[in-house]
């Protein structure tokens, strides 16, 4: 087994794939506008796109969308050289600040912005060799 990558359910597929496009520089891979469902290249994974009416086709009287339209409790992270610069990044695109970088006591640079349509985006510093 493989790890493909995390699907996000959203409102609106091309604004939140427009978002991370143009944020994160991520190269889109596949997109189907009528299905309500695009995919984002991320150098190893993939992050998909999904439109909540989607989500109910692929799991008829399963799938329910997060309560009160918020987001599911789900963060993607992502790796980077400067986090202030990321995370301001992500604000001038019209992410909401959730908490700002910070030195963390494992030693590595952390934010936290919350994407236009909900998600939690953490960015980190890389790892210490």
């Amino acid at each position: 087994m493989q790890f493909f990558g995390t699907v996000l359910y959203v409102d609106d597929v091309q604004a939140t794939v427009d978002f991370y496009r143009r944020r994160l520089g991520l190269e889109r891979r596949f997109s189907d506008e009528a299905l309500g469902y695009g995919e984002l290249a991320t150098g190893g994974s993939t992050l998909a796109i999904a439109s909540h009416s989607l989500g109910q086709m692929a799991m008829p009287e399963t799938y329910h969308r997060p309560l009160e339209g918020g987001p599911s409790g789900v963060e993607i992270a992502f790796l980077t050289e400067n986090v202030a610069s990321g995370a301001a990044k992500a604000i001038a695109e019209g992410a909401v600040m959730v908490a700002a970088p910070k030195r963390m006591p494992w030693g590595l640079e952390v934010a936290y912005v919350r994407a236009p349509e909900g998600t939690l985006i953490g960015f980190s510093e890389p790892p210490l060799p």
